[in-house]
């Protein structure tokens, strides 16, 4: 999952606007099969067994699920389960894959051969998100081998159905632009490296390029002028809110197809319109941190109930009207053991318990006026003050593990010596000398320094927690951070 989304200026067309010109896609073929799954991650304590989870999934509605991996004991029980299941190569398994054919044959034969038979495994994703990490570009390249080399394999060893595809982030187009669709345009860095090979790779085996589209993270650094309804695909209030495009004439109701739209705009600029479009995730946070407003329950839940019902119309988009697509939604749980912001840890339609988050039928049949009510949102707006980012503590204001915390503190003053300065001796914020006050104010700095690099991230591996409460005391005052 793609977080960082760079604030844009978004220009509002008027709806009499004369039309200067239409460049549509070609829309997909015909047929084109469409599904509404969930994705089955497993960073959470104490989660349910994976038939019971599986059994969550189907109550939900789902009709495939996802994984990020080939974990034998998950693939098993979903094979058993009556559902699709999509299998992931973990990307650190790229580069000997596109190596070696006779690996990538070691791999299907080892791990998707039990399945040969069975008709719901239809898809592989390759690597997850693989050219959102500039860290581990030696594998960009080798992308597309490795996916040449499993199809051959998926071949040999009689799957010729399963398509081979990966996902892609938004951060694959320039600065994520989305303003509007039509400018939407991959990466220069990635573009002539990994994505025309992905893309006629795609094209020549019939795949789907399958993208990563979050609106939340779109309408929360563009909010002042995006509404919310745009971004939850409801209705707005009269006279109604439409997004037009003055380079192809087209107009949006809702920013997801808005997003997808700006991905085919890029697949045409990179000389291959024809390529299927489909979701690899897709979601709204149902909570987070101080400063991640609009993460709530009933957005949540707004959300995704409005995106079923929309994949099931078959409407498409303006631009691929009638377009049908496999299709996920992120997650099947709350995962509490993924670091980052809150919202990382609340993408789930289900507790770890097995209680539902709130209700949701992913089949996108179910009347909304069938469901119950939701809890009201209260944080839809940013928060309208100044947050500090201090050490979590315990009742008694004790740390409870402090040797992870002064890893965290060395590590944050290693990025940026000067931030750690009004801790040491004869500093302002020297006293009181405890690693919980030091931790707190470095922690604070920290956050304040690099929260726009960082998204906004007050974490440091779970050990910290946002406040709306002033730390500052006598001349040490602490550095805080204004949300929105």
């Amino acid at each position: 999952m793609t977080m960082a989304v760079a604030s844009v200026v978004v220009r509002l067309v008027p709806l009499t606007f004369l039309f200067l010109t239409i460049v549509a896609a070609a829309a997909p073929a015909t047929g084109t099969a469409h599904f509404l799954g969930i994705s089955y991650g497993t960073l959470g304590d104490d989660l349910p067994a994976p038939h019971r989870a599986l059994e969550l999934a189907r109550s939900a509605g789902a009709a495939a699920v996802r994984f990020y991996d080939s974990n034998a004991t998950l693939l098993a029980a979903a094979a058993a389960s009556g559902l699709g299941f999509v299998p992931g190569v973990p990307n650190e398994l790229l580069i000997s894959l596109a190596a070696s054919q006779r690996a990538a044959d070691a791999w299907v034969a080892s791990t998707l051969l039990p399945f040969r038979r069975n008709p719901r495994l239809r898809y592989l994703f390759v690597g997850n998100e693989v050219l959102s990490d500039p860290t581990a570009k030696s594998r960009w390249s080798r992308l597309v081998p490795a996916m040449a080399n499993l199809r051959r394999a998926l071949r040999r060893y009689g799957m010729r159905r399963v398509k081979v595809s990966t996902t892609l982030g938004m951060d694959a187009l320039v600065g994520q632009n989305v303003f509007p669709p039509s400018a939407g345009e991959f990466r220069a860095d990635i573009v002539d490296v990994a994505v025309r090979p992905l893309l006629a790779f795609l094209e020549r085996t019939g795949s789907y390029l399958f993208v990563d589209t979050y609106t939340y993270f779109t309408w929360s650094a563009n909010h002042t002028i995006v509404p919310l309804t745009y971004a939850l695909l409801e209705p707005s209030p009269a006279p109604g809110y439409q997004y037009h495009d003055p380079a192809t004439g087209l107009s949006y109701t809702n920013l997801l197809d808005h997003m997808l739209d700006a991905v085919v705009a890029a697949m045409c600029r990179a000389g291959h319109c024809g390529v299927r479009l489909a979701l690899a995730e897709t979601g709204w946070p149902n909570a987070g941190d101080l400063d991640q407003f609009g993460a709530n329950v009933r957005n949540a839940a707004t959300y995704n109930r409005n995106v079923a019902r929309h994949l099931a119309s078959g409407a498409g988009t303006p631009r691929r009207p009638g377009m049908r697509m496999p299709a996920f939604v992120f997650a099947l749980f709350n995962e509490d053991l993924k670091g980052g912001p809150g919202t990382e840890r609340h993408w789930g339609l289900f507790y770890p318990n097995a209680s539902a988050v709130y209700e949701v039928d992913l089949a996108g049949r179910r009347p909304a006026a069938s469901y119950p009510p939701l809890p009201p949102a209260t944080n839809d707006l940013p928060y309208p003050g100044k947050l500090w980012c201090v050490v979590r503590t315990d009742r008694r204001g004790e740390i409870a593990n402090e040797t992870a915390v002064k890893e965290q503190v060395a590590a944050a003053c290693a990025d940026e010596a000067a931030l750690c300065d009004p801790v040491r001796p004869g500093g302002e914020c020297h006293l009181p000398d405890t690693m919980a006050a030091h931790a707190s104010y470095v922690f604070s700095a920290h956050w304040n320094r690099f929260s726009k690099q960082y998204g906004g991230w007050c974490y440091f591996r779970g050990l910290a927690v946002e406040t709306t409460v002033d730390p500052s005391h006598g001349s040490c005052i602490f550095p805080s951070v204004i949300p929105g």
